[in-house]
């Protein structure tokens, strides 16, 4: 007999880009809620690296990312993401006073210095449904 297995396709996953396991698992179980998958990567080149891939790329919804990074900053990461996926919302989380004025000029980004759960994973869940997904 034969057996086909089908795999799992997601229609909106969620790239999360968190170097700290801690706080990424934190974030990374309060958004699975909210949709299908949770994708983590440690840093900004895991990430760009991932949406080089068209079964990946074309399934994304949102970039969750902090504005203070290890080895690139959120600006230069968001811009550079832009470049790849123009249609992909971004969200970044900053606490940092002033942090939106580094982010002007660049399209669909939303910034967020909301600590509360359920104000984060509302927000994650409109900005995930308004994406258009397009392959890098």
């Amino acid at each position: 007999m034969l057996r086909f297995i089908r795999r799992r396709v997601y229609m909106e996953t969620i790239l999360l880009v968190d170097d700290n396991p801690l706080r990424a698992s934190m974030r990374k179980s309060l958004f699975e809620g909210g949709v299908p998958e949770v994708v983590r990567a440690m840093d900004a080149g895991e990430a760009l690296c991932l949406v080089e891939s068209p079964e990946f790329a074309q399934n994304l919804a949102l970039v969750v990312t902090g504005h203070v990074m290890t080895g690139i900053s959120g600006p230069e990461f968001v811009a550079e993401f832009r470049s790849r996926m123009p249609g992909v919302p971004v969200l970044v989380l900053s606490g940092v006073p002033g942090a939106e004025q580094e982010y002007r000029g660049i399209p669909g980004v939303a910034i967020s210095g909301s600590k509360s759960p359920d104000e984060l994973r509302s927000l994650v869940r409109l900005l995930a449904r308004s994406g258009q997904r397009q392959s890098a």
